[in-house]
């Protein structure tokens, strides 16, 4: 049944959407930008393309799913997913705020499963029923796994590079990894929209198997992921400029050819990780990839103390976004 809540948490989605897509745009655009292979306008504008193409490549929406599936069926009502958008767009622009690049798709979750933990607290059950221990145990661990594995792949993928290139002219090699940070970017940005549309797709079909619009997951109208894909393209155009900063210039400084090895190891580390349907930040990822490439050159190459900054930033998200989520909830449950 369509409701005006309803119609409310969709639009919430939606505008959560775009901001993380704006949130998020440093992820695919910071390098590219700081290495001036494009300007900060081609660069959003070439992001916001492959953001939306990813639309056209995943159709089985796994990690979609598994967000879904975060809260037990029986725990979801629509002012637990209003409560958990409401303290995810809070958080997200705080942070956006502040220039601190963490991670949407982790604050969605945590405001998600906060809320519906707080509704299982006052209707009379142990709040971790709410929970499905398995997905969240998951995403938990790839807040770590995720920016390691990225790390990892963008020092091998540099030390690859270099070998290969160590007898070329510096110039000629400058000119042709410009050419292909494009190609890197653009497949970064790819599957920075197949995977972040996603999150927002399960929260909204799971409003709508809520309000018994649709009967389970599967029948999730089309609209919903062309609104999504569309959201987060259009946000990623206003860009996020006080986070290119960061991501750009303040870890380490990026040349071309570390552009293009972050870039393509935090493509193939969201692909992995879309192909098992596990829900990644790609700020997470994109951030081990650049101090990767920064700890090739040398450990002193890398600023530690903005890195350190950036990880408490997503140790606290998860659990400041339940937080707030679980307030807004408390407040919506006693107001009714």
């Amino acid at each position: 049944m369509v409701t005006t809540l309803l119609v409310v948490v969709v639009i919430l989605a939606i505008a959560f959407d775009y901001i993380n897509g704006f949130h998020d745009a440093a992820n695919s655009i910071a390098t590219v930008v700081s290495t001036k292979v494009l300007t900060p306008f081609q660069a959003v504008l070439w992001a916001a393309l492959f953001n939306f193409a990813a639309y056209f490549y995943f159709t089985d929406h796994k990690v979609a799913n598994t967000v879904a599936k975060t809260v037990i069926e029986n725990y979801i009502t629509l002012e637990v997913i209003l409560a958990g958008l409401v303290a995810a767009i809070i958080w997200n622009l705080l942070t956006w705020w502040y220039g601190i690049p963490s991670s949407s798709s982790h604050t969605l979750i945590g405001g998600f499963a906060g809320a519906g933990m707080t509704h299982a607290l006052l209707t009379g059950a142990s709040p971790l029923d709410a929970v499905n221990m398995g997905y969240v145990i998951k995403i938990v661990s790839f807040i770590v796994l995720a920016p390691i594995i990225g790390m990892v792949i963008s020092v091998i993928l540099t030390l690859i590079i270099i070998n290969i290139c160590r007898y070329a002219k510096p110039a000629t090699a400058e000119k042709w990894f410009k050419r292909l940070q494009l190609l890197s970017s653009a497949a970064l940005s790819f599957f920075h929209g197949g995977n972040d549309a996603q999150k927002v797709m399960g929260i909204i079909a799971t409003a709508l198997i809520a309000s018994k619009v649709i009967p389970n997951f599967e029948a999730m109208p089309a609209w919903v992921p062309i609104a999504c894909y569309s959201a987060i393209s259009l946000g990623t155009m206003s860009g996020g400029w006080k986070i290119v900063k960061t991501m750009g210039s303040k870890i380490t400084k990026v040349t071309a050819l570390e552009g293009v090895a972050a870039e393509g190891a935090g493509a193939v580390t969201l692909g992995i990780t879309e192909h098992f349907g596990i829900p990644v930040s790609t700020t997470h990822t994109i951030t081990g990839s650049i101090v990767g490439v920064g700890v090739v050159k040398s450990i002193s190459a890398v600023r530690w103390g903005v890195t350190i900054n950036l990880i408490w930033a997503w140790i606290l998200t998860i659990p400041v976004s339940a937080t707030l989520a679980a307030i807004i909830y408390a407040v919506i449950y006693y107001l009714k």
